[in-house]
Order: C-alpha cells, then structure tokens, then sequence
C-alpha cells in the first residue's frame, strides 16, 4: 500500500499524501476538459485558464515525482503511478494546445462537431476524476472506465461526422479545412488519451486486485 495498510493507495502519512496529490491531479483535469468544453459551447477562448491549469498539473506532478522518489511501497509500483501521471498531463497539455491553436488559427465560429467533442471530453473528464478517487480501494473502478472507453468510441463517430462534413462544406476555403482537421485531430487526441488514462489505471487495478 502507499505508505502502509492493505491495497489501494494505504493509510500512512506518505500514502495519505499520494492519495491527495492523485484526486488533486485528477479534479485539475476534469476542470481542465470542463473548461475546454464550455469554451466551445460559449464560443469564446479561455485559453490563459486553460494554461493555468496546465501548469498547476505540472506542479502536482512534479511534486508526485519528487514523493515517489522519496517513499514508495508497494503494492502499487512507482512505475505505474507516475505513468498515470505523465498520461493525465498529456490530456492536459493537448486540451490546451487546442485552445491555443484556436488563438493562433484564428477561428471566430465553433462548429457543432466541436462542441459536440468538448462534451465527450467534459464527461470523460468527470469519470477520469471519479476513477482515480477509488485508487484508494478500487472499489466500482469497473463500470466508471467502462464509461471512458465508450465516450472514447463516440469520440470516433464524431469525429467521422466532423471530417465528412468538413470535406462537404463548399464554403470552406482550403486554409479552414486544413486549420479545422488539425482541430478535429487534436480533440480526437485529447480522447485517445483519455482512454489510456483509463488503461493505466485499470492495469493498476488488475496488478493489486
């Protein structure tokens, strides 16, 4: 256990800190894909919030390195919780470089398939956080990583949608479709890593259960 006691993250003063700094990194996330997501729907950047963010995750993070190089016991391995730290900042990092790329590209209208994706991420969001709050016993872990895979694979679908209508859209110049399927991309990304958020924590799962 992180710092003593049986399974999950353990009840010792290091494991108790462990399991802070995780539901800290995990509740940064979520709000993270919120924001991102009600920034589509609104129509507007909150691109400086979302760098915010980022670099909270990044303190968090720095700060689970710097504890896991310093106590760590099993049974969770050192290498398994700070993979599932490095998966959850990338999640971050790409919500972010999305928002940033909105900025750059010059985008002044949110299409619906967007919008549509920054929901997905909101949801997937909130189980991620709930998951990685039951680190601490695994209990009902199952069914909530269930949920990420299938936002994961209506993910996919939207996706489809969005390039087929991008490809049919007689309005769109050659520079907005390239920006827009580098968007779309970007998004389906920050899902794809969602999902292997939910991978790593269900192989933490397995290996203690």
């Amino acid at each position: 256990a992180w710092g003593g006691g049986e399974g999950g993250m353990g009840r010792g003063p290091s494991g108790a800190r462990f399991q802070s700094l995780v539901k800290t990194k995990g509740g940064l996330g979520s709000g993270t894909w919120t924001e991102l997501s009600t920034s589509l729907l609104d129509g507007r950047s909150r691109h400086p919030r979302l760098r915010d963010r980022e670099h909270e995750c990044d303190g968090v993070t720095h700060e689970i390195y710097n504890l896991t190089n310093r106590t760590f016991s099993a049974p969770i391995e050192p290498e398994d919780i700070l993979l599932l730290a490095h998966a959850l900042d990338e999640v971050v990092d790409l919500a972010e470089e999305f928002a940033d790329k909105v900025e750059l590209y010059g985008i002044v209208t949110i299409t619906d398939s967007a919008k549509d994706f920054g929901e997905c991420l909101a949801k997937a969001g909130i189980e991620l956080a709930a998951a990685v709050g039951m680190l601490e016993n695994f209990s009902g872990l199952d069914p909530v990583l269930q949920s990420v895979h299938r936002l994961e694979n209506d993910g996919d679908q939207i996706t489809r949608v969005a390039l087929q209508k991008l490809f049919q859209a007689n309005h769109q110049t050659p520079v907005d479709l390239i920006k827009w399927k580098d968007l779309y991309a970007l998004l389906e990304s920050t899902l794809d890593e969602c999902e292997s958020v939910a991978e790593i924590m269900e192989t933490i799962a397995i290996k203690n259960a």
